[in-house]
């Protein structure tokens, strides 16, 4: 490993430590490939917003190619292939850096935080204390008919068939509460609504039991963090799995790089207040001679997620628009980065519309110094996501500088203005 890292260089191993410097496969991937690529990014970070794809979905899409989701679903949402809830399985979802899927084997790593959840949201003058008869009658829900929808809870104690009545608010917000605690884990989704379990019903016993330490947790979710992002400093390790004790991040670092699993290091351009940014790599994080990528990324994927590293490894400034309003978004609604090769090239607002069968190129923008002939990496990229989510055409707006670059090289594509429907097939 060089201690001096160009840019470049830098950004090829945090991509290659993301997996994609790995060739796709040749066929649809299987559970194989999909239990490795989530491996390799520790996590899936879960969002509600599905204009393009769930954002859960998408990671795996950007690495892998087109694969089944449903593949993906027997994972990570806990049904069988006879489409029925599975009492137990691989991964379980927690906060492990949002509301993640993560596997169920590191439940006893966030003991720490279900803790510190508790002592937060658990005390005296706390809604949970305040409330203890609701806590405690969901509970006995739980217990006696396994995992719930808040809903089926709720339902039942209008209809007065177990006790007093507690609206949907307050058996959600108990249940939210429990699960942050680790008294309640996730038993699987129907559609997109959590199934509530006690956490006895879903994660084995040897895991509840097993004791971890704060220092041992800490310390192994930055080796993690630093196996996935392959370069870092030491605030990109500790936002892995947001850990906010710099200090206990700082030991943890000074650690694992006395024991030679991390190796100090200078990336050019990497500063602050002119002072170079201290940053280390992983002992087994390669640098490719090139990446050869061109994808869409969700905004929750680990190479953006921190919109800081974005910044200082891609010159990316990014953020997402959801929440402004609609005639100040400067870029789409939910505007997806695209990779091609090494860099962030540019951003693209979609959206699958699923009743005319068209992936809707809502907006397009090129990223300073990219020129037109980056279209023809885009339009593929592009119309690889519409045929995994089923979609038979692709519309491009009027709105963006990258939009008629794309039409040019998208012959078949059909056009639209900006917030308008694109014309009928």
């Amino acid at each position: 490993m060089k201690y001096d890292l160009s840019l470049p260089e830098a950004r090829r191993i945090a991509l290659a430590a993301q997996g994609f410097a790995r060739r796709r496969p040749a066929s649809a991937p299987g559970v194989r490939q999909l239990n490795g690529t989530i491996a390799r990014m520790g996590v899936l970070q879960i969002d509600s917003v599905n204009v393009f794809a769930r954002s859960h979905y998408v990671p795996l899409f950007s690495r892998l190619g087109a694969y089944d989701t449903t593949d993906l679903d027997r994972l990570v949402l806990r049904h069988g292939p006879d489409g029925r809830p599975r009492r137990t399985g691989g991964y379980v979802e927690y906060l492990a850096h949002e509301a993640t899927f993560t596997p169920v084997e590191d439940w006893p790593l966030w003991r720490f935080r279900m803790e510190a959840m508790r002592d937060r949201y658990a005390g005296e003058d706390s809604w949970f204390a305040a409330n203890a008869e609701t806590v405690a009658w969901v509970r006995s829900e739980l217990a006696a008919r396994g995992p719930l929808r808040p809903a089926e809870i709720e339902s039942d104690s209008r209809r007065g068939r177990r006790g007093p009545w507690w609206d949907w608010d307050a058996v959600k917000r108990a249940l939210e509460l429990m699960w942050r605690f680790g008294e309640v884990a996730i038993a699987g989704r129907r559609g997109f609504e959590r199934r509530y379990a006690l956490a006895e019903h879903v994660v084995p016993a040897h895991l509840r039991e097993r004791d971890v330490s704060y220092a041992d947790a800490v310390r192994e979710l930055v080796r993690r963090a630093a196996r996935s992002y392959g370069v870092a400093t030491a605030s990109d390790l500790a936002d892995y799995y947001r850990l906010r004790d710099r200090r206990a991040v700082l030991e943890a670092v000074r650690e694992l790089t006395d024991a030679g699993e991390l190796v100090p290091v200078a990336v050019a351009g990497w500063s602050r207040a002119g002072r170079s940014l201290p940053a280390w790599a992983h002992r087994d994080a390669t640098t490719p001679r090139r990446i050869e990528a061109a994808t869409v990324l969700t905004p929750f994927d680990p190479v953006v997620w921190f919109r800081e590293r974005a910044q200082r490894l891609f010159d990316f400034d990014y953020r997402i628009e959801i929440y402004t309003p609609a005639d100040r978004r400067r870029y789409g609604y939910y505007s997806l980065p695209v990779l091609v090769d090494d860099r962030l090239v540019g951003r693209v607002d979609l959206k699958a519309d699923r009743p005319a069968s068209t992936l809707r190129v809502q907006s397009a923008w090129w990223e300073p110094g990219v020129t037109a002939a980056t279209a023809e990496r885009v339009a593929v990229a592009l119309r690889e996501a519409a045929d995994w989510q089923g979609l038979e055409r692709v519309s491009i707006s009027d709105w963006g500088d990258a939009t008629d670059d794309l039409a040019g090289v998208m012959p078949d594509a059909a056009r639209h203005e900006r917030g308008l429907p694109p014309p009928a097939a």
